[in-house]
């Protein structure tokens, strides 16, 4: 690592250390095993006694994940949570252990185009990034200060993805809280569409469907949600007015707790089961 990097490193670590009033709150940075890979993560505990409940989350599959952990995990420290950020294999802390999986889905974008890349979108999914997930969640649940009984999952876009595959193969998690899971993709690929409908049948837990108006696609949240329904699967769903501008700026409304929080931590700590 040169000194450039280092530098910026210690900047962002500095950055998210720091609670919204002034307290010092430093991540954990852990290592977890997925198969022969050494993947890493950051784990924020909240001052005091545990065991306390859980959150794990799911990034996208942003090259930069600094953005969303500036905020979100103190969102979920100040109730009580603790907060978990693994990292799936080439991604943020853990680059160097095995494939980014954009770098994938380029290369069979160019081989193949683009039925090439959303078949191989859910193909990963449903194998190497589903097997990170697994792992990681397992670590957690292996932490003396995490209660075990109370996880739940949250991911934002692919991580929204991953939280839906969770919700479906983790029957021992509570809930799950999907932003904009397959958004960016839904009106472009009917595959992955479908893939997820079918997916629905196997949800163990109850899922919050959380969108803002403008993001790419709403649908993922209506059509999902009304799939809930028709299995007498337990969920929420909430589409907030447009945040921002543009898509983009919709898409990424989980960095927008202000607006959320007041719904959906009510829903979410009875699913847990949390005391107010």
């Amino acid at each position: 690592m040169n000194i450039k990097l280092k530098h910026l490193t210690l900047i962002f670590f500095l950055a998210v250390s720091i609670h919204v009033f002034g307290q010092v709150q430093k991540p954990d940075t852990v290592t977890f095993k997925s198969g022969n890979l050494n993947l890493k993560g950051l784990l924020w505990k909240p001052a005091g006694k545990g065991p306390f409940p859980a959150v794990m989350y799911n990034h996208g599959s942003e090259a930069k994940f600094e953005r969303f952990l500036s905020k979100t995990p103190f969102v979920f420290l100040e109730r009580g949570y603790a907060f978990f950020a693994p990292f799936r294999r080439g991604q943020g802390l853990s680059k160097g252990q095995g494939k980014y999986i954009v770098e994938q889905l380029d290369s069979a974008s160019f081989a193949g185009g683009q039925a090439a890349r959303f078949a191989l979108v859910i193909k990963l999914h449903e194998t190497s990034q589903l097997q990170d997930q697994l792992a990681a969640l397992a670590f957690l649940k292996s932490q003396p200060a995490i209660d075990a009984s109370r996880i739940a999952i949250i991911g934002i876009s692919f991580g929204g993805i991953q939280t839906m595959l969770m919700a479906q193969h983790a029957s021992d998690i509570k809930a799950a809280l999907n932003f904009a899971g397959a958004a960016m993709m839904w009106d472009k690929s009917p595959e992955v569409a479908a893939w997820m409908q079918q997916g629905i049948a196997n949800v163990k837990v109850p899922v919050y469907f959380i969108q803002a108006e403008n993001d790419f696609s709403i649908k993922p949240s209506l059509v999902l949600s009304e799939e809930m329904k028709k299995h007498g699967k337990p969920y929420a769903v909430k589409i907030y007015p447009a945040r921002g501008t543009t898509p983009m700026e919709g898409h990424t409304l989980i960095d927008a707790a202000e607006i959320w929080a007041p719904d959906v931590f009510p829903q979410l700590d009875k699913w847990i089961g949390k005391k107010q």
